[in-house]
């Protein structure tokens, strides 16, 4: 998967507090993301996370 630092991805299952969408702030072996709603940091492996991501959403940024 092309997933990249500052995405936001879409789970397929919920996180406790209820939110889908995480922040994503490293990419390597494993994914440190962080959910939006609650602010908790999770680090899994990238398989765990690939296999459960959803969407994928990207702010396109203009380049001036």
């Amino acid at each position: 998967m092309d997933v990249h630092v500052g995405d936001i991805i879409e789970m397929k299952k919920p996180h406790p507090c209820g939110n889908k969408r995480f922040n994503v702030h490293r990419v390597g072996i494993d994914f440190r993301i962080e959910c939006t709603k609650c602010g908790r940091e999770i680090m899994s492996p990238r398989t765990k996370i690939e296999k459960n991501i959803k969407k994928i959403i990207r702010e396109e940024q203009g380049e001036a």
